[in-house]
């Protein structure tokens, strides 16, 4: 029986997916194959390295450093995740990312980019963190605040933008069992944004205007499909049992922990049922 896992991203609130992750680690659930996006890959990624409590450990740690994320990096590099130390500084040197575990690990591991000339999702797979290291900025990187990231001679943006939640990916994957871990409350929807300013920050890239236009109906209509096959019991959900306000970009440590914490408890309340389901 093989058995893939869905993480969504959503930046910080992806705190949640690191402690749903964690409670993977200490309850044995392994997984053959994970497609995420943004977050859901940064965070996912300490998973498969077996680091638990890496991903809050850090965040929570530089959250308050200028040179991390926030407005002070947006300009004066043009991302509002700051490249050098986030993605080299921290994983390389200061919080050390175990790639090596990462890369005798057989767990699949694909990245949800989104092609910026084409506005379609793409999904490249990671195995080798520190190589691929640009795949984990592409996959993170926000629109209006981040540079595009190339990749192979592609331009990407966050996965995000043109699927949210790759449950039909993972599904077209083949795999007998998917567990989806969400970042958002059952009752949440996305909103239409405005057009205007879409069109002109990204002129040049008609097809990836579209897709941004028509995100909102996209993410809601996999919000639904995942609720009918969860009730169905084809798929098995973790998501959020309550609201916790906390920003994309979330320099408040409280906060980043109340995310996570929520992660833990959640996902500790439905483990025997995520283990029957995969044991059926």
């Amino acid at each position: 029986m093989s058995i893939g896992l869905v993480l969504e991203g959503g930046a910080m609130r992806g705190m949640y997916t690191a402690g749903v992750l964690d409670v993977f680690l200490d309850n044995d659930i392994k997984v053959d194959g994970i497609i995420g996006v943004s977050a859901g890959v940064l965070f996912g990624a300490n998973y498969i390295s077996k680091q638990k409590g890496r991903a809050i450990r850090y965040s929570k740690k530089y959250s308050k450093n200028k040179n991390y994320m926030g407005f002070h990096s947006l300009i004066t590099t043009g991302n509002i995740i700051n490249k050098d130390f986030a993605f080299y500084e921290v994983p390389f040197k200061l919080d050390v990312f175990d790639n090596d575990v990462f890369k005798k690990s057989n767990i699949k591991f694909y990245a949800t980019v989104t092609n910026v000339g084409t506005g379609s999702p793409e999904y490249l797979q990671i195995t080798d963190a520190f190589k691929d290291m640009e795949i984990f900025r592409a996959t993170s990187a926000i629109p209006f605040v981040s540079k595009i990231v190339e990749v192979n001679n592609k331009k990407y943006l966050d996965g995000g933008i043109s699927d949210s939640i790759p449950i039909n990916k993972c599904m077209d994957m083949g795999y007998d069992k998917i567990i989806v871990v969400l970042t958002k409350p059952m009752w949440y929807r996305k909103k239409k944004r405005g057009n205007l300013f879409i069109k002109c920050w990204y002129r040049k890239y008609p097809n990836l205007v579209k897709t941004m236009q028509n995100r909102y109906k996209v993410y809601n209509n996999t919000i639904e499909k995942i609720i009918d096959l969860e009730n169905k019991k084809e798929i098995f959900v973790i998501r959020p049992s309550k609201k916790i306000k906390i920003k994309r970009i979330e320099k408040d440590a409280n906060k980043l922990q109340a995310m996570y914490d929520l992660g833990v408890s959640d996902c500790k309340n439905i483990i025997m049922q995520l283990k029957d389901y995969l044991r059926d």
